[in-house]
Order: structure tokens, then C-alpha cells, then sequence
């Protein structure tokens, strides 16, 4: 891949003619995904209560997240090695095959496993997505292009969880998975197309993609193992827990930066920071609908507009650090995403207090989701920049990595909370409660952490 040719004193944008394909094309696929994720998270209660698998509620997160994790590392280093359209390609089939498998899954048990290959082949998108706005765009054009693919989440964000509602409520919901397959095929084409386009990795990186493989697959089934242990909720599950962890501790440092799992200064406090990043938010966005239909007794749809408004303040946070990008170090718009996610998260526990009106804990959620806008996006534009573009592809899968890791752990073990409450009192309410205190704190940990990253700025041009 190279990036595009630049006018003597005139720096390329997303949308000039050099770039505009690429950049519809990975727009479309933004959207394509997160169309899947708003409807996804919004029909959860009803093919949980269908299925009759609360107990599994978190592994439907965390399945997908787990799936991922292998996916991101071989398509970020198959991206390095022979270019974007292969991986993409494959990955994109391998979801579209997940998505079917979940829409006839006749258990939950069948569900989690389609989800399990949603993820293994949605993750191509982040590792070729990062990859690419790391290549072909000029370093100052990233933060805008970063806040462009976080706008492809707006129109999906406002008719998602209104349209997956109504899908399940008059369809049901096997169609909300059924009906995202010709989306599939119209964004992947487009993107396809567009990333045809680029040429070949600068340099391709010899040796090392099987080692990596292996250590992503030692690290999901080492993370499945210890959600298991957790899940079991009995004493024999520390033997998978410490099994889990053994298999997966050494493979970890073979992905990650050396020392992101110590929060090293440098690009591994940025890393380690964007996975607790995750684990705060999604750990409780995966479990706000069930919140709002659990504990306040509101449908489906009134629990997508808590979905909504995140997204649509998560925007709002993604332009705004574009903007902030060349005056404010990175790091310090990502501790203030952070401190953000925390105080929202905090206030959208609320929730689960009677007398305190449904707009407050909504509104306290947007507040969440400015928090990630503000944060999310800086984070790979730290790494990006102080990474060679060689090794954009393998860059692009440590952090989404750590992305997924604190996704899959964050939904793990609030599923274990809400499956615990649910069994002892017969309502997921204390466990909500636990989920909503975790992640905040978490999110604080996070603001601690990413002061130990670069202090860098990233000019920016009109």
C-alpha cells in the first residue's frame, strides 16, 4: 500500500479524488458492522428469553470477541505480508457464514458458536481498516479519517435498534441476523474494489505469521478457559481459570508490545490503556439494554435508545478529538475519554433505582459514549505514528487485540455477575449493579495507565 500523492504544500483529505474510493468503500464496511452490532446488542434480551440461555448472555459478546482475537492477528499479518484484499475478503465470508449460523441456531449453545465465527472473520475489518488509514493517509489526515469511519456509525446507530425491534417483534429475531447477509455482500463488494486499488505492502515481513497464529489461538482458547471457569460458578472452575491462564500468559507477550501487559511506558501503556478501555465500556454497554428491560420493564425499542444515544455522542467525542488532535496530546484527550466513560457509566446505574427518571441513566450513557469518541480513535494514531508502515498490518492487530481481550473479559465477567444474581434472587438486577461499579472502576484504571503513553501531537489541516 502507499499513501496518496501529495500536491506541492497540499496535504490530501479523506474525500479527495486520490482517496474517495478507499474512503467509501471503508466507510461501507464501517457500516456494515456497525449495523450488525446495534441490532445484535439490541435483540439480545429476546433470543436470550427465547432460547431460554441467560446464562450465556455474556458469552454472546465474549464468544464473538474471542473469535476475533484469531481473526485480527492473521489478517493483520497476512495484511503486511501479500496486501488488504485476501484477508478481507475471507473474513468478510467467514462472518456472512457466522451470521447464518446464528439466525438458525436452534440453542443458545449453537448461537454463541455462530457468534464465534462472526468474529473470527470480522476480524479482518479493524486489522485492514487501521492498516490502510495507516498506509494511504497522510499522518495528519488520520484523526479526521478516524472521526469519518466513527460517523458511519450514526445512521446505523439511529435506525439499528428501532429497526432490529421491529424486525424481532414482527419477523422475529432470527431475521435481524438473517437480514444483515445481503449487507454483507454490498459493502464487501464496494470494499473490495476499493482496496484493489492500492498496491502492495512496502515491504513484506519474513517469518514469524505461523508463531503468531499459534499464540492467537493458545490466546483465545487460554481466554475461553478462564470465562468458562468463571462461568461455572463453582469451585472446580478455578482449574480452567489457571489453566486459561497459563495457556495464555507467554503467548500474549508474542502479540503484544513488550511490556503492555506491565503498562510500560511507551506505545504498551497505549495499548494496554485502549483494552481497559474496552473492557469498561462495552463490559457494560453489552448489559444496558438488559438493564433497561430488566429493571424498568421498558421494551426493546426504549432500550435501543440508550444504544442510540451513545453512538451518536460517540461521534460527537471522535470529531471533536480531530479537532483537538493538533493542539492536545493524545494521551491526554484518551485520559479524558476515560474519566468520562467512568462518571457515565457511574451515572447510568442509576438505572436500577426506581425513582430516578429513565432521560437520567440515558443521558449519563451518552456522556459514556463522548467519553469513547474522545478516546478510542488517539490511541492508534499514537501507535500508527510511532510504528514503521512496514508493520502497520501487525500494529493494527495488537491494538485491536487489546481491544478484544477487554471486550471478551469485560462482557465475561459481567455475565458472570448478571447469571450469579439471576440464580440467587431470580432477578439480574445486583449483578447489573456489579457490572455498572466494575467498569467504571476500570475505566479510572485506564485514565492512570495512558499517562504513562507518548506524549505526542498530531498536526492537523483544514
Amino acid at each position: 500500500m502507499t499513501t496518496a500523492r501529495e500536491e506541492p504544500g497540499r496535504v490530501p483529505t479523506p474525500w479527495d479524488p486520490s482517496l474517495r474510493g478507499l474512503t467509501i468503500g471503508l466507510v461501507s464496511t464501517v457500516t456494515l458492522i456497525a449495523f450488525e452490532a446495534m441490532a445484535v446488542v439490541t435483540v439480545l434480551p429476546e433470543v436470550a428469553a427465547d432460547l431460554s440461555g441467560l446464562s450465556l448472555y455474556g458469552w454472546t459478546t465474549s464468544g464473538f470477541f474471542l473469535g476475533l482475537l484469531v481473526g485480527v492477528v492473521i489478517a493483520g499479518a497476512e495484511t503486511d505480508r501479500v496486501g488488504a484484499v485476501r484477508p478481507f475478503t475471507v473474513g468478510l465470508s467467514l462472518f456472512a457464514a457466522g451470521l447464518a449460523v446464528a439466525a438458525l441456531a436452534p440453542t443458545m449453545e449453537i448461537l454463541v458458536a455462530g457468534r464465534i465465527l462472526q468474529g473470527l472473520g470480522g476480524g479482518a475489518v479493524p486489522a485492514v481498516l487501521y492498516a490502510t488509514i495507516g498506509r494511504a493517509y497522510p499522518e495528519s489526515q488520520r484523526p479526521r479519517m478516524f472521526a469519518v469511519t466513527s460517523t458511519a456509525w450514526v445512521v446505523p446507530g439511529l435506525v439499528g435498534p428501532v429497526t432490529s425491534a421491529l424486525v424481532a417483534e414482527h419477523a422475529g429475531w432470527r431475521w435481524v441476523f438473517g437480514g444483515l447477509l445481503p449487507l454483507v455482500l454490498a459493502a464487501g463488494a464496494i470494499t473490495v474494489r476499493a482496496l484493489g486499488g492500492l498496491g502492495p505492502p512496502p515491504t513484506a515481513p519474513t517469518g514469524g505469521a505461523a508463531r503468531r497464529f499459534v499464540a492467537a489461538i493458545r490466546v483465545s482458547v487460554g481466554a475461553g478457559l478462564i470465562l468458562a471457569g468463571l462461568t461455572s460458578r463453582s469451585p472446580l472452575g478455578i482449574a480452567p481459570v489457571l489453566a486459561g491462564g497459563l495457556l495464555a500468559y507467554r503467548p500474549l507477550r508474542v502479540l503484544l508490545p513488550e511490556g503492555t501487559l506491565r503498562a510500560r511506558p511507551g506505545i504498551a501503556a497505549a495499548v494496554a490503556a485502549r483494552g481497559l478501555l474496552t473492557f469498561a465500556f462495552f463490559g457494560a454497554d453489552t448489559f444496558v439494554p438488559l438493564a433497561v428491560t430488566a429493571a424498568r420493564g421498558q421494551s426493546t425499542t426504549v432500550a435501543g435508545t440508550a444504544v442510540t444515544v451513545a453512538t451518536v455522542t460517540w461521534t460527537t467525542g471522535s470529531w471533536t478529538q480531530a479537532r483537538l488532535a493538533g493542539r492536545y496530546p493524545g494521551r491526554e484527550l484518551i485520559r479524558s475519554g476515560l474519566l468520562l466513560v467512568a462518571a457515565g457509566t457511574a451515572g447510568f446505574a442509576l438505572v436500577l433505582a426506581d425513582g430516578v427518571p429513565l432521560a437520567v441513566p440515558i443521558a449519563c450513557w451518552g456522556l459514556a459514549g463522548l467519553g469513547m469518541g474522545l478516546a478510542y480513535s488517539p490511541v492508534v494514531s499514537l501507535v500508527l505514528a510511532e510504528t514503521p508502515p512496514e508493520r502497520h498490518g501487525t500494529a493494527s492487530s495488537s491494538v485491536t487485540l487489546s481491544d478484544n481481550l477487554g471486550t471478551a473479559f469485560g462482557t465475561g465477567l459481567g455475565g458472570v455477575a448478571v447469571a450469579a444474581s439471576e440464580a440467587s434472587t431470580g432477578t439480574p438486577s445486583a449483578g447489573l449493579g456489579v457490572v455498572f461499579a466494575l467498569t467504571a472502576v476500570v475505566a479510572v484504571l485506564g485514565a492512570a495507565v495512558i499517562r504513562r503513553a507518548p506524549s505526542r501531537t498530531f498536526p492537523t489541516v483544514s
